[in-house]
């Protein structure tokens, strides 16, 4: 059916227009003022709204084994929570451990997502080792339209890579022209951290950042930099979390390496004190790299109106009190996550733009446009414009209301921005022109996602 979107203020990375938006056979078709539609076409009045493009979280867990459990999302549960909330495109971890089949496990993954997400997805491919076979296995996933890798400086002998692996990845992405995401620590120092602090008997969850501490993620973020400017290979670096591996960051851009940086929601809003509480309510917030000190938040935030970081993602990764409570005796047992998907948008806004940190149009960019473009989905994705997928957000910025989890769709029994106040949320949530989501509820096709396929684009 052909949709009418009339009377809405487009925003776009760079531009505002009121106009009408006119869909058709999944994509839009025109843009104009009072345009003319068939007498069967859906009508939206966007009168007084802002009409974004679908949002894309670029990082997040649906299906995770971690830790001896699950994350508690499905496919079905996970993408109507990120409709809800405005995102219509989500690119999942592909996670398969040291001990799998790389190629059996992003088969796995695929398989529990297909026909399941009610919104479009795609995939970064984890490389968790570099064995004979990985070069070969890595080309298939890349001609099967995964066109980004993900390494580990982290979780060693589970995730992890080591150097050699990390440059073997990083030679091979170079060439096939494949972006390399990486969650930078040092897994060595982690380890041994973690080991000096439990043998001193301090267990509970504020030991878990004294134990990754900034200095650790920043050495990671160096590392990893030093590799891509001597390969030549394209890199992004994921929810980075403080300002000194914000600094290392930033340094390696300044002289010349291709190095992208995402910041994601919780290391914007919480701090370490959140994870400093006692028990499960301090386990909650646990995650890697942790909760930071609260003057970090003033650089990233800073960094992200100026542009120096990229993107803002989620690291969804639901597990819930039960789970948490692994680590009841120790914090490396603690599954590391927190759930996201549901309110970046929405938080995003109301303490970026309506709290003056973000411009409007950069806001639209780093939760669109800018994931959109780093990762092959651009035109198709992240902007609205004749030929681009139809999917829009109509956001009502007079909506007020109070996060928790006695009223989110993520499948989790705790809310990590528990009590938060949101200025504005999405009236209508289109994907390629149906209408998923009316007034915070689903109202549309379970199962209709489709998983994006992406050509390298690098050199």
């Amino acid at each position: 059916m052909a949709l009418l979107i009339r009377n809405g203020e487009i925003v776009t990375v760079g531009s505002r227009v009121q106009a009408d938006i006119y869909v058709e056979n999944e994509t839009i078709t025109r843009i104009g003022k009072n345009l003319d539609a068939p007498p069967n076409a859906e009508r939206i009045d966007a009168t007084g709204k802002l009409v974004f493009p679908g949002f894309i979280d670029p990082h997040v867990h649906i299906y995770l084994p971690f830790m001896a459990t699950f994350a508690k999302d499905t496919h079905e549960t996970g993408s109507i929570a990120a409709l809800i909330g405005g995102t219509t495109t989500y690119i999942e971890m592909c996670c398969p451990s040291r001990n799998d089949d790389a190629l059996g496990g992003y088969e796995l993954w695929k398989s529990k997502a297909d026909g399941k997400s009610a919104c479009d997805y795609a995939f970064h491919m984890s490389v968790t080792k570099f064995v004979k076979e990985t070069e070969s296995q890595l080309r298939q996933i890349v001609a099967d339209g995964t066109a980004s890798f993900k390494i580990f400086l982290a979780y060693k002998n589970f995730f992890g890579v080591d150097d050699g692996e990390m440059y073997q990845t990083l030679e091979l992405a170079k060439r096939l022209g494949v972006i390399v995401t990486a969650h930078c620590e040092n897994a060595e120092l982690v380890a041994r951290l973690q080991q000096k602090l439990l043998a001193e008997g301090k267990t509970g969850p504020e030991w878990h950042e004294p134990s990754r501490p900034e200095s650790v993620e920043a050495e990671g973020t160096g590392r990893f930099a030093t590799f891509l400017e001597n390969t030549g290979a394209t890199g992004y670096v994921v929810h980075l979390s403080c300002e000194e591996a914000l600094r290392t960051a930033v340094d390696a851009k300044s002289r010349g390496v291709k190095i992208h940086v995402e910041s994601v929601l919780p290391h914007l809003l919480l701090d370490k004190s959140f994870a400093e509480k006692p028990g499960v309510e301090g386990m909650k917030h646990v995650m890697s790299p942790p909760l930071r000190a609260k003057h970090n938040q003033f650089a990233l935030w800073n960094a992200l109106a100026l542009g120096s970081i990229d993107t803002v993602g989620t690291d969804h990764c639901p597990f819930d009190t039960e789970q948490k409570l692994l680590g009841k005796d120790s914090f490396v047992n603690i599954p590391n996550g927190i759930p996201g998907i549901e309110d970046r948008v929405n938080l995003l806004y109301t303490h970026g733009v309506k709290r003056g940190r973000l411009e409007l149009d950069r806001f639209v960019d780093v939760a669109s446009t800018r994931a959109a473009k780093l990762f092959g989905l651009f035109p198709r994705k992240g902007t609205i414009s004749v030929g681009s997928d139809a999917d829009l957000v109509v956001y009502d910025t007079n909506y007020r209301g109070v996060l928790s989890a006695k009223t989110q769709h993520t499948n989790n029994d705790y809310n990590g921005f528990e009590g938060m106040e949101i200025a504005g949320r999405p009236s209508v949530v289109t994907v390629r022109g149906k209408v998923q989501v009316r007034d915070g509820k689903f109202v549309g096709e379970r199962g209709r996602g489709k998983m994006l396929k992406r050509e390298p684009t690098l050199c």
